[in-house]
């Protein structure tokens, strides 16, 4: 299948458009035309190269939504015209213990992302979501609700899912305390989320300049990092708290706001954090945790849940050819919503 996206040819270059060919289908994939992608912070650090040397020409995008195309001949699950999602893994080993229980993100082997890595049969390197079209295994393929908003669904895809992960495992649901440190693409879900299971959320930001958005988002208040008062008054008033931020930071200042086996999850950063200090661990048997978007079964919940509950992030809807100018914003800022791109404006090029 011939197809066209934007990639990236070098960590310094801007992404241009691209054609490329997906793959014939097999007898297990599904071929979907590209609606709307959405745009990751960790698409951004991918292209740039901050994890390291990358397979150019690359093309970004895990938060994919779209319509099937075509279907393989044992596909079960699936058929042209339903409305459907792709995340940021496409493929495991499905016969591991991790891949048994529903935790793809976490094969033994190592799950196959969405772009940027080796296809498991053919050694092609996988291209996402800044493009017309992909073919995805079945497995790997999500269901949109008949009453979501199909625009505004495929940041649900990482946002959401590497959110609503935490959320589910620390078992948030009435009245537990939350803290969500920032209120960027992943934060500002997290508000989002927690406050629809019920929760007693507060975002902790270094200021209180978004405190409105904050308490729109579902928000009791914002919690001012920078304020050493108001950091003080809040030791031990959070069960949870969901760490966003997407840059070196000190964990540890933020360990005493736990109470009495508390648990804070990093979810935002990707490589190294501040030095930890174990004192505030030590003296109330906190937790510092890392989680990792979610399974496939885990991310149709948080799809299902957001349908229900009217959960969506707060979307930029954004053209093609805008998308270095969004990197360019992107990297200047935190921004408190996600930019979503209309793939229908890639139809010229």
């Amino acid at each position: 299948m011939k197809t066209v996206g934007y990639a990236a040819h070098s960590a310094d270059s801007a992404l241009v458009p691209y054609h490329f060919e997906r793959r014939d289908l097999r007898a297990n994939d599904v071929a979907i035309e590209i609606l709307y992608c959405g745009v990751c912070h960790s698409d951004l650090h991918t292209v740039n190269g901050d994890w390291g040397p990358q397979p150019y020409p690359l093309v970004p995008g895990h938060e994919i939504v779209g319509v099937v195309q075509s279907v393989g001949a044992d596909v079960k699950n699936y058929k042209v015209g339903d409305r459907v999602a792709v995340g940021c893994m496409v493929d495991s080993c499905q016969v591991c213990d991790q891949c048994h229980h529903h935790e793809e993100q976490f094969c033994r082997s190592g799950m196959t992302p969405t772009y940027g890595a080796p296809d498991r049969q053919t050694g092609d390197i996988t291209q996402g979501g800044y493009s017309k079209h992909i073919v995805v295994r079945e497995e790997f393929v999500l269901s949109i609700p008949d009453n979501m908003d199909i625009s505004k669904a495929a940041p649900i895809l990482c946002a959401g899912i590497t959110t609503f992960s935490p959320l589910r495992t620390w078992n948030v649901t009435k009245g537990t305390r939350v803290g969500v440190i920032g209120l960027g693409g992943l934060g500002h879900m997290a508000v989002k989320l927690a406050h629809a299971m019920g929760a007693e959320v507060t975002a902790i930001s270094r200021s209180k300049n978004k405190e409105k958005e904050a308490i729109e988002m579902g928000a009791k208040a914002i919690l001012a990092s920078s304020d050493p008062d108001a950091m003080a008054a809040a030791a031990c008033s959070f069960d949870l708290i969901i760490d966003t931020a997407p840059v070196k930071h000190d964990v540890s200042m933020y360990a005493s706001l736990l109470d009495v086996d508390g648990t804070l999850v990093v979810v935002g950063q990707v490589g190294p954090l501040d030095e930890l200090m174990s004192i505030p661990l030590v003296m109330g048997r906190r937790r510092v945790a890392g989680s990792l978007i979610g399974g496939i079964k885990e991310t149709q919940e948080v799809l299902d849940f957001c349908a229900e509950h009217n959960v969506y992030p707060d979307c930029e809807m954004i053209k093609m050819d805008e998308i270095n100018s969004a990197f360019e914003r992107l990297a200047k800022g935190d921004l408190a919503h996600r930019f979503v791109i209309d793939m229908s404006s890639l139809a010229a090029e």
